[in-house]
């Protein structure tokens, strides 16, 4: 067997790094506040790597006062060595060309989140300034950089003892690309402890330096991803201890762990060598099938089903079930840069056999645990029933019209990708909104005060709501992808659905109502991209002399009263019905000077908090989540 070597010969050139600076969008995601953390992502991912080579088992994430991160690991270091191919060192490869690394050769990693290697060349690239240090062969290596160009040479530095190995980068988000480069301390704290849930025996030591944010706290979970479902299931009545098993077929390694709650719905979160896959894939694809065939099976041996009875749906059968299923492949592809969807169907295979094996098993010797996920089965099967019927009826009777309540004013254009439907708090601000808007690409729907709060409500209530109906048939996307399987993103008719309320707390709780609409009953509408919340003004500064300003919140207002000498009169917007159309257009409407805030969800932690927080029955929660994400704002330009 040849032998696994690591060194400079073992980084790989692909392609060069040019277009980072101009599309960081490809390789990141977003500039805005999630595509901010995710640099310190890409960096944590090469250190949770030579974990999964067996080199490394501490890492410590800092963030520094003065606006840097520092992420540090006790792996080889990255190698110091001359390329031949290049003639470069193999830092400065990995630091300054896309797609270098040791991921693409025989020698670097079996196992790697950070697929495409282009990791820490476009951290390096999106920049101010990034130092790396490397700890190897007693001496202390450190390069320095500036927006992706080389500042200094790879130098020694220091020495240190032969056993202390490592790497440390330290970088400034530029502010030339990022709309914010305050990182989002929350967000990274649960990427992190997510990660340690993930890798049992890794330990991820979180630092904030930042002022009167200064905390520490280290992430070390032996029990891995059972512990990761416990932890998900906080505060929820549980059926039995979490369900786990681990094994390898072809080489791809399945890991999966799952519990059954008495809540309604479920809650599958999938990873691929440790990247959380927010759509999923091949992986769950393989899990959801297998086991839904299992159940079934199980259900009709034990008479819960008869012979002219329909199978249960894979909906019923995971309904109340919360799991992990985590994967480690030697090669895998994902749709889209940002890996959000593995798409490898011999990662399905491998689940699937994995799942169809292990959890007979399981179950063949704790009858009474299974009685209890087919009890979850025949509850949902019950209600879903009820709900088509619901559902068919209102269809068929009504057989509505794309403007069910007559409020819509639709826009002329057929392409969805110029379309926006706004969202409008109220008859006073939706004929505003209507005078106001572009009618080539703007539809306007007025819905009048707090439509139905659908967490917990019943499908005919649901669909008895006028509000809600019209919205269903506008977006033309159909709904509720747990009850019928009827929802399909390719039909929606907007590109941008645009919540646009007061800039008050009544505001805040009807786009609440509305988020947890959205998220309940067309939750893909968000995990796309197609959902905003608007931006109106609080304020209209009116000086005697110069120019009108409008002022988005008490912060603008005490900074213009700060900056503004002369006399002025302030005009305060009690709601979006105060102003005339030319105002909202300039404010509100116009993709020249508005701003919108995407609705956005950052990882598989922030996704289950988020759901519990919409879903919940306490009103606060959902309302301090429209403040909260109020400063993850970016300019729609």
């Amino acid at each position: 067997m040849a032998k696994n070597t690591y060194d400079a010969n073992s980084i790989s050139v692909l392609e060069g790094l040019e277009a980072v600076r101009k599309r960081p969008g490809m390789y990141i995601g977003s500039v805005s506040t999630k595509g901010l953390n995710h640099l310190i992502y890409e960096i944590v991912d090469n250190s949770v790597d030579e974990f999964l080579a067996g080199y490394c088992n501490d890492i410590t994430v800092s963030l520094e006062d003065d606006g840097t991160a520092i992420i540090s690991d006790n792996g080889r270091g990255i190698p110091v060595g001359i390329n031949k191919k290049t003639g470069l060192s193999a830092v400065e490869m990995v630091f300054t060309m896309l797609h270098a690394g040791g991921k693409f050769g025989d020698g670097g990693y079996k196992i790697s989140g950070g697929l495409h290697g282009v990791g820490a060349s476009v951290v390096n690239a999106l920049s101010t300034w990034l130092t790396v240090t490397v700890k190897q062969n007693g001496k202390i290596y450190q390069q320095k950089y500036a927006r992706g160009k080389i500042l200094t040479p790879l130098e020694v530095i220091g020495t240190c003892k032969k056993s202390e190995t490592g790497t440390t980068v330290q970088f400034l988000p530029d502010p030339e690309i990022f709309d914010k480069t305050y990182f989002k301390a929350a967000m990274v704290r649960n990427r992190l402890h997510e990660t340690a849930y993930l890798n049992p025996s890794l330990t991820i030591h979180y630092i904030n330096r930042r002022k009167e944010e200064e905390t520490s706290v280290d992430y070390h979970e032996p029990d891995g991803i059972c512990a990761y479902v416990k932890k998900l299931n906080e505060g929820k009545t549980i059926l039995h201890e979490p369900i786990y098993f681990k094994r390898s077929t072809d080489g791809i390694e399945a890991e999966i762990a799952f519990q059954y709650t008495e809540d309604f719905g479920e809650n599958i979160l999938g990873f691929c060598n440790n990247i959380y896959t927010i759509e999923g894939g091949t992986h769950i694809t393989g899990f959801k099938t297998k086991f839904t065939t299992i159940m079934n099976q199980y259900a009709r041996e034990l008479g819960i089903l008869k012979e002219k009875d329909a199978n249960f749906t894979g909906a019923d059968v995971r309904n109340g079930m919360t799991a992990i299923v985590s994967v480690k492949h030697p090669d895998p592809r994902f749709e889209g840069q940002t890996k959000t969807k593995l798409d490898n169907p011999d990662a399905g295979k491998a689940v699937s056999e994995i799942t169809g094996e292990e959890t007979v098993l399981f179950f063949d010797k704790n009858l009474d645990t299974l009685k209890k996920v087919l009890a979850c089965a025949e509850k949902s099967a019950k209600i879903r029933k009820a709900e088509e019927k619901a559902k068919t009826n209102m269809l068929v009777k009504q057989k509505l019209s794309i403007d069910s309540n007559g409020k819509l004013s639709n826009c002329e254009s057929h392409k969805a990708e110029e379309c926006e439907i706004f969202i409008v708090e109220g008859d006073s601000a939706g004929g505003s909104a209507k005078t106001a808007r572009n009618r080539k690409t703007q539809a306007i729907l007025p819905i009048r005060g707090k439509i139905l709060n659908v967490e917990k409500a019943t499908m005919d209530k649901v669909l008895a709501n006028a509000e809600i109906k019209t919205m269903i048939n506008a977006f033309g996307c159909g709904f509720s992808e747990g009850y019928g399987n009827d929802f399909d993103i390719t039909k929606l008719r907007y590109h941008k659905i645009v919540i646009m309320t007061d800039a008050d707390v009544d505001g805040a709780h009807i786009a609440t109502l509305l988020l947890t609409f959205f998220y309940r009953f067309m939750p893909e509408l968000i995990t796309h991209g197609h959902v905003f919340l608007a931006t109106p003004p609080l304020y209209k500064a009116i000086p005697k002399k110069g120019k009108e300003e409008y002022l988005y919140d008490d912060d603008a207002l005490a900074k213009y009263r700060a900056n503004h000498k002369t006399s002025f009169t302030l005009q305060r917007y009690k709601g979006l019905g105060e102003m005339d159309a030319q105002q909202l257009w300039e404010t509100t409407l116009d993709p020249e000077t508005r701003t919108l805030k995407q609705i956005e969800i950052e990882d598989a932690r922030m996704a289950s908090d988020v759901t519990s927080m919409l879903m919940g029955s306490d009103v606060p929660p959902r309302r301090n989540f429209i403040y909260e994400n109020a400063d993850d704002a970016t300019l729609d330009i």
